[in-house]
């Protein structure tokens, strides 16, 4: 009877304060039953808050319709439908269930209704155009604040007529019920597929750590043998070390054709559908293309610069990616015979057999000194390092699931500064990947109290067994440090705004934080604070560290290829101007094929699983991670120069970069950061290409620097034969030795003197490009010895923009004058 009693008393907890330290959500308190009715009720608040705006009597001001300070229901009445948001939409991506799936199917289409009621209302934008238009004098913030808010209803249909309303509401719910579908079933396909294993002669070459997960993953689910699937930290290892081609085979096909067969999780049409109602929706609103509507709010800007990216990064890094590959083929072929033919299953295996031959190094070999628990510390003591944060773990801050950990964040002053959450294991009810979310945004109260963000880490790490803790791969090491990067964005905002802080930001700029933060994961300095044999406590070995950074850039170029054929497919989808009616899998072969270093299978498909495109945030915005990866390597430089740990860099990056959110534009900031434009050269550098580049260039600089000294045996001078070519485009276009005019006789001296009239290889060489319909503008000169001043002047006259020569004349003169005028000078060495 008392339980009855207390079960009918009983409060929602979304609509009662939270009583939890620092407001965090009472996850030990929610029930299923209590979302559907918090959405209701969020969804009427706002519809309530939404009457008082429209029909307040006074002049529309920044103050009562922009942010509107003073609402009467209390500090958290009208933020109801965001808070129940935020925590369901993280348990339907880590701890979800059908329940919750089919919750997920009945709300969408009524949360997208009143997404459309809210942004379509017309006495609502008429009082934000009419801010917009006649507004107070605003702060910076207030101001990119108002130009959100009006951009906003103008992206969003405020403009059209009302059939054109009516038509929005209908492709943007139906848009909205498409991926969703597609996300629920990417998750039933993935965790339908088990390879069960009873054979252990089948698991010829899994390393220990394997074999044990697969053993503890069998175990749960209370079957003999080991059982792999299609999470990352299981599908990986199998494909890297698994001898057994066929079930490497099996394991490669299972994951690559996800989505494509004949059942209820197809989502082929569903993309299909996907990629024409962002079309239409693009179109309705004005714009040619969907990519043309991403765009005009992105750092890229338009269409152009984003193929501008893509294509720079192609040419750069192809022919080394070219040759990657050639290597792995020689390699299988030299274990295999001279007729093995490398399939996409074997990419992985083989490419590790050469990595190993390399570098004598393996994945395995290191997660011995990759304890998580260690590494958290390392990652911990970074932030500490770097910004004087520490962070206390709180159990009594309720959380979501067990593997869940929570953190009470300090700053360096010792006051509080957020909640961190961190969610490493996979498990049945959780997406693949890794992400940062936030359960709570920071912003400035209207009491002026700064309300300090709740940050969520969630990952896919390798779990601990029975015997062994959690032991990582370098590779989870760096997504563990990328989703704190994020994370690191969010606990530092410091903005009025919560719009406006933490990772609100330019799409094709939220990456730069996190990606910066991969840099260190092959430090040496950083390596050291945290990695140490689990057993023996022995530091990782300075050989092995050394290695790690020696191999760092193996296949750096296929990897580059890869996401920039995943950038092609993005915009190939969303450039689509008429309806798309193209079969998915031959379009998706076509669409990336530039980028394409190994052969494609016909019936393999990445668009069914690419949730980035299709149900994430980066339709028209994948290339975003090669963007954001030229700044991370342009701001890495800056530490590199002045110390990896220094902190007066990393408070300017925090101050100027990081706490600010989307308060001003994101080239704004980082110019201030950074001081200048970013460019790619830092990120050439550290791949390597630049250095492979230079080297190219100086042989082919050898060659035909040698050609030239061949020609100059041509000369019928005593004192010296000099020889010169004119190259463009790799094409020789003219060349010249030194020696009398035309018509004079082939005597260069008199008296073992040079006569006067005696003209230089380079001037024969550029004067007979004046008989030739030859070129010579951004040409390369090739001269066995350095110029003069006369002949620097027909240089720079003719347009040279390089000179290359081989032996240096005591008088320098021609060689500053060239300088002076912006030419290349390179002075050739062996």
């Amino acid at each position: 009877m008392v339980n009855e009693n207390n079960e009918e008393q009983r409060i929602n907890p979304f609509m009662a304060p939270y009583d939890t330290p620092h407001d965090t959500v009472p996850f030990d308190k929610i029930r299923f039953e209590d979302y559907e009715p918090a959405f209701m009720e969020g969804i009427r608040r706002d519809d309530e808050e939404i009457e008082l705006i429209v029909n307040d009597p006074a002049e529309p001001t920044f103050d009562n319709t922009i942010i509107r300070e003073e609402n009467g229901k209390g500090d958290h009445y009208y933020d109801l439908l965001d808070r129940v948001s935020t925590a369901f939409s993280c348990l339907m991506s880590a701890e979800t269930n059908d329940e919750m799936e089919a919750l997920a199917q009945k709300l969408s289409p009524i949360l997208t209704k009143h997404q459309n009621d809210v942004i379509l209302n017309s006495k609502l934008f008429s009082r934000v155009k009419h801010v917009y238009e006649h507004h107070r004098d605003l702060t910076p913030e207030e101001q990119t604040l108002l130009q959100k808010e009006y951009d906003g209803f103008v992206r969003s249909g405020a403009l059209l007529d009302e059939e054109g309303k009516k038509k929005l509401r209908e492709l943007t719910e139906e848009c909205s019920m498409m991926t969703l579908k597609f996300s629920q079933n990417l998750l039933k396909e993935n965790k339908a597929f088990t390879l069960h294993i009873t054979d252990k002669d089948q698991l010829e070459g899994l390393p220990e750590s394997a074999m044990d997960a697969a053993a503890t993953a069998a175990k749960e689910q209370e079957k003999d043998g080991w059982l792999f699937t299609l999470d990352y930290p299981s599908y990986a290892p199998f494909m890297t070390y698994a001898k057994n081609r066929e079930l490497r085979h099996r394991m490669y096909m299972a994951r690559n054709t996800v989505c494509t067969h004949d059942n209820d999780q197809n989502n082929l049409d569903i993309c299909r559908r996907i990629i024409n109602l962002r079309r239409e929706i693009a179109q309705l609103l004005g714009y040619k293309t969907y990519a043309d509507y991403v765009l005009q709010h992105r750092m890229a800007g338009n269409v152009d610069n984003v193929y501008k990216l893509l294509n720079d990064l192609l040419a750069a890094y192809k022919p080394t990616a070219v040759e990657e590959v050639k290597a792995i083929e020689a390699k299988a072929r030299e274990m295999e015979g001279d007729d093995f033919h490398l399939e996409p299953w074997d990419f992985s295996f083989y490419s590790h057999l050469l990595q190993v031959e390399r570098y004598h190094l393996d994945a395995e070999m290191l997660r011995p000194y990759f304890r998580l628990d260690r590494v958290i510390d390392g990652v911990f003591g970074l932030a500490n390092r770097l910004y004087g944060i520490t962070f206390r773990e709180n159990k009594d801050i309720p959380v979501y699931h067990p593997d869940v950990k929570a953190y009470e964040v300090y700053d360096e002053n010792g006051e509080y500064l957020a909640v961190f959450y961190a969610d490493f294991f996979p498990r049945k009810g959780k997406q693949g990947g890794a992400w940062m979310t936030e359960f709570q945004e920071q912003y400035i109260s209207r009491k002026g109290v700064n309300v300090r963000p709740h940050v969520s880490v969630v990952m896919n790490l390798t779990k601990p067994t029975a015997e062994k803790p959690a032991l990582l791969t370098l590779g989870e090491v760096e997504t563990f440090l990328h989703e704190f990067g994020h994370s690191l964005h969010g606990m530092f905002a410091n903005t009025r705004f919560s719009s406006l802080s933490g990772t609100n930001v330019y799409w094709d700029f939220v990456e730069l934080p996190s990606q910066f933060m991969e840099n260190y994961a092959v430090e040496r300095e950083f390596l050291r604070t945290f990695a140490f044999h689990y057993q023996t406590d022995e530091p990782l070995p300075d050989e092995l560290i050394d290695r790690i950074v020696k191999s760092r850039n193996f296949n750096v170029a296929y990897s580059c290829l890869r996401q920039v054929s995943f950038g092609l497919l993005d915009m190939a989808y969303y450039t689509q101007e008429k309806e798309f009616t193209d079969d998915i899998i031959p379009f998706e072969k076509k669409a990336w094929a530039p980028a394409m270093v190994t052969p494609q299978l016909s019936n393999t498909c990445m668009t069914v699983q690419f949730s980035h495109i299709m149900a994430g945030g980066y339709a028209a915005g994948y290339y975003s991670y090669k963007w954001a990866e030229v700044l991370d390597a342009d701001a890495f430089s800056v530490f590199k120069k002045h110390g990896i740990f220094n902190r007066d860099i990393a408070h300017r990056f925090r101050d100027m970069v990081l706490s600010k959110g989307g308060t001003e534009h994101p080239m704004t900031l980082y110019r201030r950061f950074r001081g200048g434009e970013p460019t790619i050269e830092a990120l050439l550098e550290r791949n390597g290409i630049k250095e492979n580049e230079q080297e190219k260039q100086h042989q082919l600089d050898g060659r035909y620097l040698r050609m030239a000294q061949i020609w100059s045996e041509n000369s019928y001078c005593k004192r010296r034969q000099v020889g010169a070519l004119v190259v463009k485009d790799k094409m020789i276009i003219s060349d010249g030795y030194n020696g009398t005019p035309s018509g004079f006789e082939n005597v260069c001296e008199e008296n073992d003197v040079t006569k006067p009239y005696v003209l230089h290889a380079e001037a024969n060489a550029i004067t007979k490009l004046a008989r030739s319909s030859n070129n010579s503008d951004g040409a390369t000169l090739y001269v066995t010895a350095s110029p003069c001043m006369e002949c620097s002047k027909l240089i720079i006259q003719a347009g040279i923009r390089r000179v290359v020569y081989g032996e240096k004349y005591r008088i320098e003169d021609g060689i500053k004058l060239l300088e002076r005028a912006g030419v290349e000078v390179v002075h050739y060495e062996e």
